[in-house]
Formats: structure tokens, sequence, C-alpha cells
């Protein structure tokens, strides 16, 4: 199984070669993913699956398309 895995922002330098296939085994949750990148979770903000807002313990699924966004800070 295989998801698109986008890092933004500042978790871009997270992004595996191979983020367009990257891929998953049975029952693997946005977590494991994470965990997997090497992504802080004090670094990690929102989730995204497919389009919606998600949380870590989302289970993934083939082709799901999952996107990771930092905390955004402005001024």
């Amino acid at each position: 199984m295989n998801i698109t895995l986008k890092c933004f922002a500042t978790l871009s330098r997270f992004t595996p070669p191979d983020a367009d296939a990257y891929p998953i085994a049975e029952g693997d949750t946005v977590a494991n993913v994470v965990d997997r990148l090497g992504i802080p979770l004090d670094e990690l903000k929102l989730v995204f699956v497919n389009g919606n807002h998600s949380e870590l313990t989302v289970t993934l699924a083939d082709a799901d398309r999952v996107g990771l966004f930092p905390a955004v800070g402005g001024g």
C-alpha cells in the first residue's frame, strides 16, 4: 500500500524521496508515519488526510493523501 505524503513549510525537510508513493503497512496510522519520518510532535500542528482535518490516530488506507503542517506564525 502507498500514500501520497506532503510535508509543508518547515516540515519539508522531512519529506522522503518516495513521497509520491510512500509505502505503508496495513493498519498504519498517521502517528506511525510521523514517527518513521522523525518529525518531532511539538513541530507538527495540523494533519490532513484526503483534504479533511484529521488526528494522528487515523488509520491510513491505500492511495490516501496526507498533508502535514507545522505551526505557522505571523505578525
